[in-house]
Formats: structure tokens, C-alpha cells, sequence
């Protein structure tokens, strides 16, 4: 999965830093050092994610291919890891060119006990219940991450980008279908963005977000 946010880059000792805005251990289900690579500010570098704490990383790069960047000022990062996705889509019996539904409508799912965004956002763009979703997902309340939700959503054959794009609360233009994620607290809370109208599991259907709460978003392909 790749990762795309805006971070500035510091010097630490031998080697270059980049700071991580998302809990490594939650969104890829990876710990210890983990392998990869970035495209920054359009040019490919390999790197290392070294751990701080609590699943909090950061980006180390070498000096030689961070000597020429600009110190202090933010970066555009595309950033790739491999295997960082829990696999439940074997067996199933849905793929991208046969999907559960082909998303052309949306209906709001209220979920019935907090701690349930994120399969209430998988139910509403599968057209199916939180408790199928639940089934799927194998987790409980304050459980799914967006690495789970991707996994789901590969489950039942819905497309979607290879990038979650982390707005951090700048203005942002939400493409027609995908899964917003604003910070609450000790968790992220999850809704649907559908054709210009925002669907919450705790609020209902919204017309009007403030995109200042935004951390950031995955695109689904309709």
C-alpha cells in the first residue's frame, strides 16, 4: 500500500529523518524495522522505518540522497510498503470486475454502539449489514484501521486508489467516493464522502464538513 502526506525533513546524526503522521502499527499491521521506499518530491529513494514508540515511525534516509534536500520546509512523500495489509480477500467470492455491488447510490448505516465507523463505512459502500462486515473483518469495536477497512473492501471486490492521501486539515477536493478519516481522540473516526454529500455513521447524512478535522482519505472507484 502507498501512503501519500506532506512532512519536512530533518538531519539526525548520519542520516536524514521524516516524520510519519500515522500509528505504523495500526494502518499496516507491521512492527520492528520495517522496509521501504518513498518518492520524494519525485524521486525515488530506499529507506528504513525505524520505530520511536507505540507504533510512531519515522522515515531514515541516507545522506547521500538526502545531503541536497531543503531542511525545514514541507516535502511531498509517496510513501510504499510492502505487505502491510492483513489478507482476507481468499476465497472470496467477489474480485474488482465481479464486485458485491457497483456503487451508484448511497444509503446511511447508523452504527448501533460507538466504536464502529469503520465497518459501518465498509457495510455502506458494500450494501450490506455492520454485522456481515463484522464477520468479515474479524474485529469488534474500536478495532478496524484503514488497513482492515482496505482488506474488506478487496473481500468484496470494491476498487479503490493504491494511495490514502493525508490532508493533515488542508483544504482538500474529495474525489466523488471515499472513506474520510478525522482524528477522536485515541482512535480515528470514519464516514463515506458520496457525490457532494458526507455519510456518518453516529450523524447521519451530512451536506457540510469542515475540512479542517480531515486527517485524510482513500478514494473508491465507482
Amino acid at each position: 500500500m502507498r501512503y501519500f502526506f506532506e512532512s519536512s525533513v530533518e538531519k539526525k546524526e548520519n542520516d536524514y529523518v521524516i516524520q510519519i503522521p500515522f500509528n505504523v502499527w495500526e494502518v499496516c499491521k507491521q512492527r520492528d524495522i520495517i522496509q521501504g521506499d518513498v518518492v520524494l518530491d519525485n524521486r525515488h529513494v530506499d529507506c528504513e522505518l525505524l520505530p520511536k514508540e507505540k507504533g510512531n515511525y519515522e522515515i531514515h534516509i541516507e545522506e547521500k540522497d538526502g545531503e541536497n534536500l531543503e531542511l525545514g520546509v514541507p516535502h511531498k512523500i509517496l510513501l510504499h510498503i510492502t505487505k502491510s495489509l492483513i489478507r482476507m480477500d481468499q476465497n472470496s467470492p467477489y474480485s474488482f470486475d465481479n464486485p458485491i455491488r457497483r456503487i451508484d447510490s448511497m444509503k446511511v448505516i447508523i452504527q448501533p454502539e460507538d466504536g464502529l465507523c469503520g465497518q459501518a463505512c465498509v457495510a455502506m459502500l458494500a450494501g450490506i449489514t455492520i454485522a456481515e462486515v463484522i464477520s468479515v473483518m474479524d474485529c469488534r469495536e474500536w478495532q478496524a484501521t484503514m488497513g482492515r477497512m482496505i482488506s474488506a473492501l478487496n473481500y468484496y471486490g470494491i476498487d479503490h486508489s493504491d494511495v490514502i492521501n493525508y490532508t493533515e486539515g488542508r483544504d482538500a477536493v474529495l474525489p466523488k467516493c471515499c472513506i474520510m478519516m478525522e482524528k477522536m481522540g485515541r482512535f480515528c473516526h470514519y464516514l463515506v464522502h458520496y457525490d457532494g454529500k458526507y455519510y456518518d455513521s453516529n450523524l447521519g447524512v451530512i451536506e457540510e464538513y469542515d475540512m479542517s478535522k480531515l486527517l485524510g482519505y482513500l478514494e473508491i472507484k465507482c
